[in-house]
């Protein structure tokens, strides 16, 4: 019913609030303008624009319309962006899942890179924890997948590259009880309150960090929240040595060794094998070897 052009022309009177600085912009004269408007009211049989002196306000039928006007040319954009990333061969999303472990410096320099690649790609980021990572691809909710820790507990065709291991620091304030034992045991511990990530598996079994069978959890989402409740004195628990180590070194928390540690973990990439998506393809080469992974994620 309304050519593009024309719902622009409307949204630059809106914007503007006059015919002449509509016309500037879209450089036009303002009778052009004037008429254009004209001509879209008797076609609604409708006055979008009160004409004043040296301005034009919206009416209320002009609102409502501009604001369906506008949403009709986002729609257009993309319409014309979905359409040149068909033509270009590119799948218009990569759905990208970062494990909760992983070190997000490396972060920023990937999404500039990615949207640098490809203008007509999307970039969609989302965390999870421990089994979740796996759940997620097995649901297609995930392309690919950093950090994912232990066993592959889903079949399914996929890539897997190793990322080596992680290790794990057992922490507490400064201020806490357990800080103020030279030798901690499980019975002493176990007074405690332990700080767990709550695994973000609905299907799969849940997984959580080390803690003891008679000892009450304190589960939290990230390892954010976790940090928090560790420096306000409100457990104690276990934090990958990368995140856990500019902690102790700022003293804000400090490590104690346990007799029984937790164990090593091993990560991994892990991605959807499919040949037709360039995106998964290009984002598994660009994060590079075994060792460039752990160095980047995991250090």
């Amino acid at each position: 019913m309304f050519s593009q052009s024309s719902l622009e022309m409307l949204d630059a009177v809106a914007r503007y609030g006059s015919f002449t600085a509509a016309a500037n912009i879209l450089h036009k004269v303002p009778s052009a303008i004037s008429y254009g408007v004209r001509q879209i009211e008797r076609e609604l049989n409708v006055v979008l624009f009160r004409r004043l002196p040296r301005k034009v306000e919206m009416t209320p039928a002009g609102e409502v319309f501009i604001a369906q006007a506008r949403t009709l040319l986002r729609q257009m954009e993309e319409l014309k962006a979905q359409t040149r990333r068909a033509g270009h061969g590119w799948q218009k999303t990569l759905k990208l899942t970062l494990d909760n472990v992983v070190n997000l410096t490396k972060l920023k320099q990937l999404v500039e890179d990615f949207y640098h690649e490809f203008p007509y790609a999307e970039l969609q980021i989302n965390m999870e924890v421990f089994n979740g990572s796996w759940e997620a691809i097995a649901q297609n909710r995930a392309d690919i997948v950093i950090g994912a820790t232990t066993s592959i507990p889903v079949g399914g065709d996929y890539g897997i590259k190793a990322m080596g291991t992680l290790d794990w620091s057992f922490v507490m304030s400064p201020a806490h009880p357990c800080a103020q034992e030279s030798v901690l045991t499980e019975e002493f511990v176990s007074r405690f309150p332990a700080i767990c990530i709550d695994d973000t598996s609905s299907v799969l079994p849940k997984r959580h960090s080390g803690h003891y069978p008679h000892q009450r959890r304190l589960l939290l989402p990230n390892w954010y929240t976790a940090i928090e409740c560790l420096k306000n004195n409100l457990g104690v628990g276990y934090l990958p040595r990368h995140i856990a180590a500019p902690l102790q070194q700022n003293e804000i928390l400090v490590e104690r060794r346990m007799p029984d540690p937790e164990p090593l973990s091993h990560c991994c990439l892990v991605w959807r094998k499919d040949e037709n998506h360039k995106l998964i393809r290009w984002m598994v080469d660009y994060l590079g070897s075994s060792e460039q992974l752990h160095q980047a994620w995991l250090s």
